[in-house]
């Protein structure tokens, strides 16, 4: 498994998590608090300027993540022309944009280790109360390592489909990529059972 973070060094991966996350609440709640289109617009420009920053290959698998996010701007764009409520689409799909985007500007600059030491803290109420936080410190990286695996995999049966056929795959892919995600998840609870499993492992205070 391979993780999220981008390979192309930048200013943001000596950032701590904690205030980039701190970050990207501030301004998800900032851009709910507004209806203004010029605002949002302006959003996606400075997101967009600070993917631009680090350089071209920075850029550009920035913009491959985001590809995830355009079925659902195409859904939103036709049912608000629909119904006529065409600003109302325009600003939803503007929002939805900037805060994935931001999100996946975040994941790229963190490092996974940053991420779970992050949870770590968060956590530590938890672990104080006697709740078994350790399991929320082992999923989420899981989840996040997972997402790359998940995209790769339907790429390839997307591949596979074509080779065999001119119609285009669409639905049809889910099936076989829930089996694959299942296949996997059991590989990855025998590894981590053969291990020891996260319920007989506590990382250290």
């Amino acid at each position: 498994m391979i993780s999220l973070t981008s390979p192309v060094e930048t200013r943001a991966h000596r950032w701590p998590a904690g205030a980039k996350l701190a970050a990207l609440c501030l301004a998800s709640t900032g851009l709910f608090l507004t209806d203004s289109l010029t605002v949002h617009l302006a959003a996606l420009a400075v997101v967009l300027a600070l993917y631009a920053a680090p350089g071209r290959v920075f850029l550009a698998a920035g913009m491959h993540h985001l590809r995830v996010v355009l079925p659902f701007v195409l859904l939103l764009m036709v049912w608000h022309l629909v119904t006529g409520e065409l600003r109302a689409g325009v600003l939803i799909i503007l929002r939805m944009v900037v805060l994935v985007a931001l999100a996946n500007l975040v994941t790229m600059t963190t490092r996974l280790s940053d991420m779970t030491d992050l949870v770590h803290r968060l956590t530590a109420p938890l672990r104080r109360l006697g709740l078994p936080a350790h399991l929320l410190e082992t999923a989420i990286p899981l989840v996040i390592r997972f997402i790359p695996v998940l995209v790769a995999r339907a790429e390839t049966l997307a591949e596979a489909w074509r080779a065999r056929s001119r119609r285009r795959p669409g639905w049809r892919l889910i099936f076989p990529l829930m089996l694959h995600a299942l296949d996997d998840a059991d590989h990855v609870g025998e590894a981590l059972r053969a291990r020891g499993g996260p319920l007989g492992h506590k990382r250290p205070e």
